[in-house]
């Protein structure tokens, strides 16, 4: 549904997921924070074990508002980006879960969700790329904003455990990062921008829109959400110190660059395994696969914030 140029309170909806909710405060918080900007009564819509966030997005996006707030983890927000992907609707961050990816590149708020839904009301927007994913030639294409990783990276997101997220947050990660180390490599073979086939055996394979990882962690420090491209990262750990050299490829700088790290840069990018290999979408875990086409869709998704602070080229 269009916008409605005559009304004149702008309007927002919030699609939660009730169970990282902040508080019963939050609600009337945000209900509040509304009113003193000037602004309508918010679409309050939360999200359900069978509904992630997509069909909340719809409805808001039905509905004509002028921002659609994803007040949550990195899973809802994907969810609601897939929805106003490609849409003049804007959408907004309020971090409510354990990772918060995108809001942390973004230099959004991860600590304070009243003072981060303050700031999407009061923001400006900016357009930021996304990358879609299809995963195993399946005729459903799925975006990320962040990374997606097939092997080692996917592994641990499928193998962290849930109460030791909830008690030690991004560290948890660190936990089953250890324990996944051992492993064995498989064969990938990527195209970059149609040419220049690599031909290597890896752990894994990472491709990224954005810089920080977990932790803050800057894994693709070249990155930049509005440059247009991807950047492709393999992990090619050999021998017993392996690890280490990836390690130094990876953060290093000079002569502690080595061939056990490749960095690539593209428009898009075909990754084909010979063996499955657990995929991860954002820290969503998704499954094993053994084929992956990922293109840029530059400037494809308004975010509303402030101040701006996305890293540029």
């Amino acid at each position: 549904m269009a916008r409605n140029p005559s009304r004149q309170a702008r309007s927002a909806a919030v699609v939660i997921n009730p169970i990282k909710s902040p508080g019963e405060q939050f609600k009337p918080m945000f209900f509040q924070l509304c009113a003193d900007a000037g602004w309508a009564d918010p679409l309050w819509l939360e999200t359900s074990e069978d509904d992630p966030g997509h069909g909340q997005a719809k409805e808001a996006l039905a509905a004509g508002v002028d921002v659609v707030i994803a007040a949550g983890g990195d899973g809802t927000v994907r969810c609601v980006a897939e929805v106003l992907n490609d849409t003049e609707t804007a959408m907004g961050l309020v971090p409510l879960g354990t990772g918060n990816l995108l809001a942390r590149n973004l230099g959004i708020n991860v600590t304070d969700p009243v003072a981060a839904a303050r700031d999407v009301l009061n923001g400006t927007e900016t357009k930021i790329d996304v990358l879609k994913a299809t995963l195993d030639h399946a005729e459903h294409k799925r975006i990320f904003l962040v990374a997606a990783g097939l092997g080692y990276d996917a592994s641990i997101m499928a193998d962290t455990i849930d109460g030791l997220k909830d008690r030690m947050g991004w560290l948890a990660y660190v936990e089953s990062g250890i324990r996944n180390l051992p492993g064995k490599p498989v064969t990938a073979r990527i195209t970059v921008d149609g040419r220049n086939e690599i031909h290597r055996r890896v752990r894994g394979v990472m491709v990224g829109n954005c810089g920080k990882l977990m932790g803050g962690v800057e894994i693709f420090p070249d990155a930049s959400v509005t440059d247009g491209l991807m950047d492709i990262l393999t992990l090619a750990p050999q021998g017993k110190l392996g690890w280490l050299a990836v390690i130094l490829g990876v953060f290093g700088k000079g002569d502690n660059k080595n061939d056990q790290v490749q960095s690539l840069t593209g428009k898009s990018a075909e990754i084909r395994l010979d063996h499955p290999q657990e995929f991860q979408l954002d820290g969503d875990h998704l499954g094993p696969a053994t084929h992956l086409h990922v293109t840029v869709d530059p400037k494809a998704l308004t975010i509303r914030m402030s101040p701006p602070r996305i890293k540029k080229h």
